[in-house]
């Protein structure tokens, strides 16, 4: 059996250790020996970027807000989606290591490679409010996104959803990508004024017989023009 490596780690602010592991060629983001990122979230993180990216495909200047960096699944889906030269991929990320991480692990990463990236440090109601009005997409997912006040997701904060609102332009998305079911999620999410469809994805698209993960677009108001 090939063994597991520990190339990084760093404390989070509820005192829990993130690593970030190899195992056989593939990376992951670990926290108290859980996959929270990685070969588990990967195909969920890539549909997810492809479905939130779709309607904005004509767009001159796409602007896509992420909630975290995770191993860049999700920033590499969008990238690879939206070809535009003016493109803005913004990432949110309040853990200062997980960027360098990148710089020196994964040489492959949009963060890396691609200069339409930018990285900011509020991936918080505060951090949305800086793009009020601006944004074509917001993506989060559930597990690999960094957590919210009481390590919640940031979708359970009212005023999260009322900042990623109003920073959306008119049309765009709010796409959320999860492990498990939320019953809840939709309702809170129409509550905040959005539009809902969700859409089931395998979790490993190349199996026979995959367990189906949720993906919700959340769409404000009408078409942007």
């Amino acid at each position: 059996m090939k063994p597991r490596i520990t190339l990084a780690e760093a404390l989070l602010p509820d005192g829990s250790t993130l690593a970030l592991q190899e195992h056989d060629g593939r990376k992951s983001l670990v926290i108290h020996g859980q996959q929270i990122c990685g070969p588990a979230t990967r195909a969920v993180e890539q549909e997810l970027a492809r479905l939130a990216c779709a309607p904005f495909r004509p767009a001159r200047q796409p602007k896509i807000w992420f909630a975290g960096l995770g191993l860049g699944h999700g920033l590499a889906a969008v990238a690879a989606e939206l070809k535009q030269k003016r493109g803005l991929f913004v990432v949110a990320e309040p853990l200062a290591e997980l960027p360098r991480w990148h710089r020196e692990h994964l040489p492959e990463s949009p963060l890396v490679t691609d200069d339409r990236v930018v990285i900011e440090n509020d991936c918080g109601p505060a951090g949305l409010q800086r793009h009020a009005g601006a944004l074509h997409a917001i993506l989060l997912h559930l597990d690999a996104s960094p957590a919210g006040p009481g390590n919640k997701p940031w979708v359970e904060d009212r005023r999260w959803l009322s900042a990623a609102y109003e920073a959306l332009q008119p049309g765009g998305l709010l796409a959320i990508g999860g492990s498990r079911p939320n019953a809840g999620l939709p309702r809170k999410l129409f509550r905040s004024g959005f539009e809902v469809a969700e859409f089931q994805v395998p979790a490993s698209p190349d199996a026979r017989k995959s367990r189906l993960l949720p993906v919700w677009l959340a769409r404000k108001g009408r078409a942007a023009g």
